[in-house]
């Protein structure tokens, strides 16, 4: 019987599901991401970077191909499917959009 992960080397402490491309990795290697508010009090997905936000999280790597996939496979409403009130339309994805944006133009920046 062989190991699926036998070509990898092993990842050590929590492993999460990256909802986007549905690879698993290292908690600290993804983004955490909530059921919230947009600044117009819309419901939204929120970014939570330091994974400390109440409630249910799901999990993204930081990169704006996973982002994409999600946004396609409408990931983010099936992981907050449960916050969604009875017949809303769905969760915004824009302020984690925003959020990859901007950490990727501050990366370019240094």
């Amino acid at each position: 019987m062989s190991s699926a992960r036998s070509d990898r080397t092993p990842v050590t402490g929590p492993v999460r599901t990256c909802i986007g491309c549905r690879q698993r990795a290292a908690k600290h290697e993804l983004l955490r991401v909530t059921a919230g508010s947009d600044p117009d009090g819309h419901p939204a997905v929120v970014p939570d970077p330091t994974a400390t936000a109440p409630g249910r999280g799901a999990h993204l790597h930081p990169t704006t191909e996973c982002f994409d996939l999600a946004v396609r496979r409408k990931s983010f409403n099936r992981a907050f499917t449960r916050d969604l009130r009875a017949g809303h339309e769905g969760l915004s994805p824009a302020p984690v959009g925003d959020y990859l944006q901007a950490v990727a133009a501050s990366r370019s920046s240094t």
